[in-house]
């Protein structure tokens, strides 16, 4: 049986593990790669291309011409604070509610709203995003995947409903953070990208499994399904990122966000990473990342890290000791809320968890999975 080798990009600590990661012959990341190319690209061009987008959506009537989706969160405020001040256009905000929301998300989402933004808070039906949420855990491990859908279909499905042809996302995270850069020229995308990228393919699994539970109707998922093409290609809706246009930077954003828009962070640390500023909106978001942990072998803080990495703010060895500190961090204070939430026992709960750990990477040590290999240390499998 020939084996294979685990290895860290070069510059930040991407693992070969990430899903549609690639190397170049130095060993850097497809992340970091971008990077560099973002040092010595003419961005005018893209301002260009930004300013033609707002020319051709911006309302002459002096209705929304664009939506923003945002959560309280430095990324969208900064997105719909540059739209509205820098270029003067009219954003809708919308907030999809989350399930578990964290109070200092809350009162984010509420500064924001009062810096002055007009706003939209879509509460999906919670039987059904519940439910969703547990089966995308279940079938997909992804924790708050009902959500996670509702994030794109309740928010299409808005911009049909004020026929409002033109939706701003953040960052497209497959380029920004080491995925495939595939679509790294494409201004506008679409939802075949969202389904396959985002929601990893998985929009019809779950479906399929609330629907065998037979309490459940097809008006109770009207929030969570996608409108149908001819919806979308009467109001010639487009879809774009922010960060096609300029150089992405989250510290930036957070910066603006909490000078602006009234952000602010947690006063203690994360359990599992060492920011306190972002992903503060719900509780789920530590499970997640703990499964992506035990799934390919990195967690928050190795995320975090390698933006520091890439932004300038932070060496290879400074954020080795981070994640070493950091990334194995399972969710113990929260275990009590997700099995209330879930309505599971410790030994359903645990069962998941075991199903979604790569058992290559890791290995199971009173109860706790641990992992087999060092970080930045290659390791054959």
């Amino acid at each position: 049986m020939s084996s294979k080798k685990i290895t860290w990009c070069k510059n930040c600590l991407n693992m070969s593990t990430r899903p549609r990661i690639s190397f170049d012959e130095n060993g850097w990341c497809n992340a970091c790669q971008w990077m560099q190319e973002k040092k010595n690209m003419d961005w005018s061009n893209r301002q260009f291309e930004l300013q033609s987008l707002i020319n051709k959506y911006k309302s002459k009537s002096g209705s929304f011409d664009c939506i923003v989706p945002v959560s309280g969160g430095k990324d969208g405020s900064y997105v719909a604070y540059q739209l509205k001040h820098k270029y003067g256009m009219n954003p809708l905000c919308v907030t999809v509610r989350p399930a578990l929301s964290l109070e200092i998300g809350d009162k984010n989402l509420l500064n924001f709203i009062y810096s002055g933004y007009d706003h939209i808070h879509i509460t999906p039906n919670p039987k059904v995003l519940d439910r969703l949420n547990k089966y995308g855990f279940i079938e997909k491990g992804f924790p708050y995947y009902g959500w996670l859908i509702a994030i794109h279909t309740a928010v299409i499905k808005t911009a049909v409903n004020f026929k409002i042809p033109l939706i701003f996302y953040g960052e497209d995270g497959e380029i920004e953070y080491g995925g495939s850069t595939e679509s790294k020229n494409n201004p506008l995308y679409g939802i075949d990208y969202m389904k396959k990228i985002y929601l990893e393919g998985g929009h019809d699994i779950v479906f399929n499994r609330i629907k065998e539970d037979g309490d459940i109707s097809d008006a109770d998922l009207a929030f969570f399904n996608f409108p149908k093409k001819e919806e979308i290609s009467d109001i010639g809706l487009s879809f774009t990122h922010w960060s096609y246009y300029e150089s992405w930077d989250s510290y930036r954003n957070y910066v603006v966000a909490k000078e602006k828009c009234g952000l602010i962070e947690k006063d203690e640390g994360n359990a599992d990473t060492f920011t306190n500023f972002s992903q503060n909106d719900q509780a789920l978001y530590a499970l997640h990342a703990y499964l992506m942990y035990l799934k390919f072998g990195f967690g928050r803080a190795t995320q975090d890290a390698g933006i520091e990495i890439r932004r300038g703010a932070m060496n290879r060895e400074q954020a080795l000791n981070l994640v070493n500190m950091y990334d194995n961090s399972y969710p113990e204070s929260l275990i009590d809320t997700y099995l209330d939430y879930y309505k599971m026992t410790k030994e359903e709960f645990d069962a998941v968890l075991d199903k979604y750990a790569n058992k290559e990477l890791f290995q199971k040590i009173d109860g706790i999975w641990q992992p087999k290999y060092v970080p930045g240390e290659d390791f054959e499998i």
